[in-house]
């Protein structure tokens, strides 16, 4: 029996070990259920501008003119017009001859992504 015990000891503080190893901040997205990606009817004003104000206008937004290239998305009229001549979209999702934004930072999320493409194709918008 003493021998025993010691053994069980050391497999039960392996065990616990093992267990508390396995859950970290790092597999935590893998417990939680993803957040939908709600793209059917955009709104401009709750789903876009938030998306533009954390992305897009820190350099495109009114009064910030440093890398801009003179774009200033800081107004629906203004955003308008990059949404309607396609730029909006193909630099925004990255496609092929387009500039991927943010310049120089990883590209945006898919579903803010897809945000953006569906508030465009939808009419782009000022709802």
């Amino acid at each position: 029996m003493r021998r025993i015990l010691p053994l069980i000891m050391i497999l039960s503080a392996s065990a616990l070990m093992a267990f508390f190893m396995g859950c970290s901040k790092k597999s935590e997205d893998k417990l939680a259920p993803p957040v939908p990606c709600d793209t059917v009817h955009v709104s401009y004003q709750n789903q876009v501008v938030p998306i533009l104000q954390e992305n897009c206008y820190p350099c495109h937004g009114s009064g910030s003119n440093a890398g801009s290239g003179g774009i200033n998305l800081s107004t629906f009229v203004n955003l308008k017009v990059y949404a309607d001549n396609g730029y909006l979209e193909g630099n925004v999702t990255h496609k092929p001859g387009y500039i991927g934004m943010p310049y120089g930072k990883p590209p945006l999320p898919a579903c803010e992504m897809n945000t953006i493409a569906a508030w465009v194709h939808q009419g782009a918008i000022n709802n």
